[in-house]
């Protein structure tokens, strides 16, 4: 019992924090798309370069070969990231569409899920609101940008916190 208060109270704290790093998001939300983009871009880049260490270390050619030139095809895709945002927040937009709609998906069947458990009703709503936000996304592309990666990740963190309180709390009882 000790143990699941303890848990509750470390979960309700995490919501918390979740919540302020969402509302921080939404303050600047270009910011945090463009940044979002760019360190997707730098750990391609990354990737690249270890991939090609690793090939290059695997002690022949005919062994290596295929390593190395997908290490230098990463690390030129890598490089195209980095230079080239929007292209990025274009990928990042259909990929984050897919994401909070797969999402939402999941945390209505978990909700739906959970009968007479606490925070249900807050896991079905924040399920919801992820599929109408994937939904919207899909549906501005290629109009939305770097702006809506931003808003739409600081409203899911917001609901994500929510989740999190609500699930500390059940703990907690």
């Amino acid at each position: 019992m000790s143990e699941a208060r303890t848990s509750g109270r470390t979960i309700t704290v995490l919501g918390v924090v979740t919540i302020i790093l969402g509302v921080c998001v939404l303050l600047a939300p270009s910011l945090t798309g463009f940044s979002i983009a760019l360190l997707i871009g730098m750990l391609v880049l990354v990737g690249g370069v270890f991939r090609l260490v690793w090939a290059l270390r695997a002690g022949s050619f005919g062994k290596g070969a295929l390593g190395i030139a997908l290490g230098l095809l990463t690390i030129l895709a890598g490089i195209i990231l980095l230079t080239n945002p929007v292209l990025l927040s274009g990928m990042l937009t259909i990929l984050l569409a897919v994401y909070f709609i797969v999402d939402g998906i999941a945390e209505l069947a978990a909700g739906l899920g959970t009968a007479g458990a606490g925070g249900r009703g807050w896991l079905i709503f924040g399920g919801i609101v992820s599929i109408l936000l994937g939904i919207m996304l899909w549906a501005q592309f290629p109009f939305s940008g770097v702006w809506a990666l931003g808003i739409l990740f600081g409203i899911k963190l917001f609901f994500v916190g929510m989740i999190m309180i609500a699930g500390g709390r059940a703990l907690r009882t």
